[in-house]
């Protein structure tokens, strides 16, 4: 157990020894091992955008077993997806990974404003499969945002009580915002902030623009000088909006980028800033398996200081 790993663990002490116990398997596992840097693979998306959106550019991903062998194979801290990806896997993979189960998702079959997602799992599901964690989707904004508050936490209270981490994906949605509103700066902070207060443990959002959505916001941001002219300014006033540190806040990678340098200049500004990590998907997942990690070694040596 690392001091730094010791320092994460003291800023959750009202939690039992259940939920220390996992968080610190996370940390304590794979390439990033102690150094309280975060790499998690998420494979959600054959659910939310539909198996050929989500594969056909590497057809290997149809089948579960490939994402375990992933995050296995490149040292993640954990693998993230919905309940029948996990299933398929997790005898086969027992032990080799910990295990994040998604319980709410949603699919992109009916276009609408205000999504709600599903609860498709269970914190049973969860426990008979293995997992470290929970993890489910809020998106601030929308007009069902309330029931999302309120059934997150019934569901992070069921969790903890067995002892699991609580992963919230924070994404602002909502006809109020606009698209560009959606990755502001101010409105990322305020989504990141809202799942530290709903009691997750680890919270994901995209990484945010220096656009200022909300006006009021924005007389606030301007008076105060808040830095945002960078990225690694930005990822440091997320992670200031996360009880200045106090939780683990992790970014999204998107959509997959045709340039790795684009990539490779995110997780340095997310280091720099004081993030604790990335959680990316279909940067890894959507290219030939080399390819892939090749990818995540080079992200690895990033937050390990090892490349600049």
């Amino acid at each position: 157990m690392t001091d730094r790993v010791r320092e994460i663990l003291s800023f959750y002490r009202s939690e039992n020894p259940g939920v220390l116990t996992n968080l610190a398997r996370m940390l304590n596992h794979g390439r990033l091992a102690g150094t309280g840097k975060m790499v998690i693979l998420p494979v959600d998306q054959g659910f939310e955008h539909g198996p050929g959106r989500s594969f056909a550019p590497n057809p290997p991903g149809y089948d579960p077993h490939y994402h375990f062998q992933i995050g296995i194979e490149a040292g993640c801290n954990a693998y993230a997806a919905p309940l029948g990806f996990l299933e398929a896997g997790a005898a086969e993979y027992a032990g080799q990974i910990p295990l994040i189960i998604k319980l709410n998702s949603h699919d992109s079959l009916h276009s609408e404003t205000d999504p709600l997602g599903g609860l498709t799992a269970s914190v049973g599901d969860a426990l008979r499969l293995g997992c470290v964690g929970v993890g489910y989707t809020i998106y601030p904004g929308t007009l069902d945002r309330r029931l999302q508050y309120e059934q997150l936490r019934e569901l992070a209270e069921e969790a903890k009580a067995y002892g699991l981490a609580v992963v919230v994906w924070s994404y602002p949605r909502g006809g109020d915002l606009s698209k560009e509103g959606e990755t502001a700066l101010d409105v990322t902070a305020y989504a990141a902030h809202i799942a530290c207060q709903v009691g997750a443990h680890i919270i994901k959002v995209k990484l945010p623009t220096d656009y200022l959505e909300d006006p009021t916001a924005k007389k606030v941001y301007e008076q105060y000088k808040i830095p945002r002219a960078t990225l690694t300014e930005r990822v440091r006033h997320i992670v200031q909006a996360t009880f200045n540190g106090r939780r683990i806040v992790i970014f999204s990678g998107g959509a997959k980028k045709e340039d790795d340098e684009s990539v490779f200049e995110e997780m340095r500004a997310i280091r720099d800033g004081g993030g604790f990590g990335s959680i990316i998907g279909r940067n890894v997942f959507q290219r030939e398996k080399s390819s892939a990690l090749a990818l995540l070694d080079k992200i690895m040596k990033i937050y390990l200081g090892e490349i600049k």
